[in-house]
């Protein structure tokens, strides 16, 4: 009888052992592991967000990102930061992010171009 009950001790203790040596990476969800590049869709000043439209052919997808205030913001033509509040829909842009669990986080932004023409309104 002592037997089974020492190797149902011993099944339940390994595995409790096993995920105490585990360690967890806490500096992997502040660094950016993504990126994005596509046309600025919305700008919101007041909750210091960015929607950039992206998309391969005619599968296009929407990504929020929110922008804390000390994400840097570049000019690619100009080599220089600019303002959030530059940024403009058409706006061109490769954005640098990473995931919370409730939402996307920018880490850095640059404005690459300009769209300057758009699908016509008649065919």
């Amino acid at each position: 009888m002592q037997r089974p009950a020492l190797l149902s001790f011993a099944l339940l203790l390994v595995p409790l052992a096993l995920a105490a040596q585990q360690t967890t990476a806490p500096a992997a969800a502040a660094t950016p592991h993504d990126s994005v590049q596509g046309a600025v869709r919305v700008v919101d000043l007041s909750s210091r967000t960015l929607e950039v439209t992206t998309g391969v052919g005619f599968a296009l997808r929407v990504v929020r990102l929110a922008v804390p205030a000390g994400v840097p913001v570049t000019d690619e033509a100009k080599d220089a930061p600019i303002p959030l509040s530059t940024l403009q829909p058409g706006d061109i842009v490769r954005v640098l992010f990473g995931g919370r669990p409730a939402r996307y986080i920018a880490y850095s932004i640059e404005r690459v171009g300009r769209m300057e023409t758009g699908p016509d309104a008649t065919p």
